[in-house]
């Protein structure tokens, strides 16, 4: 079976995977003290919930890949896979959605412009909207990071069809 790949982007982030590491060690130290003097209780699964949430972060939010084929666009961040069919594309643009605005590296879903907004990204790359016709649960736009956005909007614009996307 030959995949018909238009596209493809693996993303990294640095920045990103410094913090994850950094705040799984953060907790993870204070886990290991209480443990050493075993100090069973709140605080001991408290930081071991944290530094365990930190460590998922930083395993699972290593790479974003970014791939388009000729019948839909595949964002894909560790084992979260989201698939946009291309027939399902309203529009897409350029994201210019403040970095404090949307909360973070990873996956974020929130209320833009009273839409809400599924969010694939780093904190240091561009971003790319896709606005979908008919909406996946609540979600009525995707965004994802890129770090070539151009030729991202180009592309689906392209091979979606998309006359004007804003």
């Amino acid at each position: 079976m030959t995949i018909d790949r238009i596209y493809l982007e693996r993303i990294s982030s640095k920045k990103t995977e410094a913090l994850f590491i950094g705040l799984t060690i953060l907790f993870f130290i204070p886990f290991v003290w209480f443990a050493s003097i075993r100090l069973i209780g709140g605080w001991l699964i408290l930081f071991f919930c944290l530094s365990s949430f930190f460590l998922f972060y930083s395993l699972n939010y290593r790479i974003l890949t970014v791939q388009l084929d000729k019948s839909s666009i595949q964002l894909r961040f560790g084992i979260f896979k989201w698939i946009i069919p291309l027939n399902n594309i309203e529009s897409c643009f350029p994201d210019k959605t403040s970095i404090q605005r949307i909360g973070g590296a990873g996956i974020h879903f929130t209320l833009i412009d009273g839409r809400y907004r599924a969010m694939f990204n780093f904190l240091e790359h561009s971003r790319v909207v896709i606005a979908l016709k008919v909406k996946k649960g609540l979600v009525r736009d995707v965004a994802f990071s890129t770090q070539q956005p151009e030729e991202v909007i180009r592309l689906i614009k392209k091979m979606g069809n998309i006359e004007n996307a804003a």
